[in-house]
Order: C-alpha cells, then sequence, then structure tokens
C-alpha cells in the first residue's frame, strides 16, 4: 500500500494513511495517455476568435454588376465575389468551428492516477484530516500557506474537497497559485501544474470516480 503524511489543519504532522494503491500507486505508468489528457483537455477549452465573412456575408447587392456578355469584360456575378476587392473570402478563419477531441473514460481514469502515483512519490501530495472552510480569501490564502510550508509543499497548490462549498470557492477565486476542485471533477492540467492537498473525506469519492469499478 502507498502511504502518504496526514496533516491536521494547524500543519502538524499527525500520522501515516495509506492511499488506495490503485490510484495512488499504479505499477504501469502511461506517460503517453498523461499528454493525451491534458492536450484533449487543452484543446477542448480552445474558443476561436477570428472570422472572416464569406461571400453570403459580406455588403453588397446581389445584382449582376454587368451583362454577361458584349463588354469586353470577364464575366461577373456578383460584387460580393471572393475575386473583388471587399468581397467575401474563401476559406477563411471562422469563429464557429469547433475544436473537439474525445477520450476513452477507462484512458482518462489511467492517466489521473499515474499524475497522482507520480505526485504521491514525489510528496507533493498530503492528506488533510479536516479543513474547516474559510469565506475570506486572506484567511484562506493564511491557512493553506502555514499547512504547505510545514509540509514542504510548493507554491502553486490545489486543494481537493469531498463536496462544493460555496462560500469556500468565492474565498479561493481571488487567490493566486491557488486552485480549489471538487473530488468528482479532476483535470489533469491542474494536477500536473500544483502541489496537491486532498482533505480525507475527499479520498472516497476519488476512488469511487476514478477506481477501476465499472
Amino acid at each position: 500500500m502507498s502511504k502518504t503524511p496526514l496533516y491536521n489543519e494547524a500543519g502538524e504532522k499527525v500520522s501515516e494513511l495509506e492511499l488506495n494503491p490503485g490510484i495512488f500507486n499504479v505499477t504501469k505508468v502511461d506517460s503517453g495517455l498523461v499528454h493525451l489528457a491534458v492536450r484533449v483537455q487543452r484543446t477542448n477549452s480552445r474558443r476561436p476568435l477570428a472570422h472572416a465573412k464569406n461571400r453570403g456575408e459580406v455588403a453588397g447587392s446581389g445584382k449582376k454588376p454587368w451583362k454577361q456578355k458584349g463588354t469586353g469584360r470577364a464575366r461577373a456575378g456578383s460584387i460580393r465575389s471572393p475575386l473583388w476587392r471587399g468581397g467575401g473570402v474563401t476559406f477563411g478563419p471562422r469563429n464557429d468551428r469547433k475544436y473537439l477531441l474525445k477520450m476513452n473514460r477507462s484512458a482518462f481514469k489511467k492517466a489521473l492516477s499515474t499524475i497522482l502515483t507520480d505526485k504521491a512519490k514525489e510528496q507533493k501530495l498530503i492528506v488533510l484530516e479536516n479543513f474547516t472552510p474559510v469565506a475570506k480569501s486572506k484567511e484562506l490564502a493564511s491557512k493553506i500557506n502555514a499547512i504547505s510550508d510545514k509540509a514542504g509543499l510548493g507554491k502553486k497548490r490545489i486543494l481537493i474537497i469531498a463536496h462544493p462549498e460555496k462560500e469556500l470557492f468565492r474565498a479561493a477565486r481571488n487567490l493566486k497559485n491557488f486552485n480549489l476542485q471538487v473530488a468528482n471533477q479532476l483535470n489533469a492540467v491542474d494536477l500536473l501544474n500544483n502541489d496537491i492537498l486532498i482533505t480525507k473525506d475527499a479520498l472516497p469519492v476519488i476512488e469511487k470516480t476514478y477506481g477501476n469499478n465499472r
């Protein structure tokens, strides 16, 4: 069984806690799945801004500029043609383009387990015996900093809680280098970029959500 330190709210090490080896101590590490999970998340969050109008969207009359024959000029059907200055753009960028990638649920679970295993081995993951929600950003920052400093965590942290706490999320949204997530809504990018603090009551939720149960 994989073990990790168990801390109280004062940042004091209480004991060691055994973690589920199927999530926090996987033997078969697949870095390719982690890469795919990050790619899928970043691609699916992409929102295109550039937008070029096609010939049906640009302003201008739909009338034929001149008759088909007898003028000596090239044939033309509309001033909105892509061949004309001010006309529509052919195959230009569109803001309705969809950037979507898919990843199997089982592969996503393995990717998260790989990340959590790596964090646990590098001692970048701790479990909190309990965590009393606070409503003020300053109080939350002071609390997290004190625990993280005593536990030897880095400057970028993520706190994983069992259930949504409205006041806690309000206090966390203004903090720099700090992220707050619910245990059943984890993602690869935030886990990779932060040292991890998990409340003890969030562990069963993680096991239920990302375990090998079908």
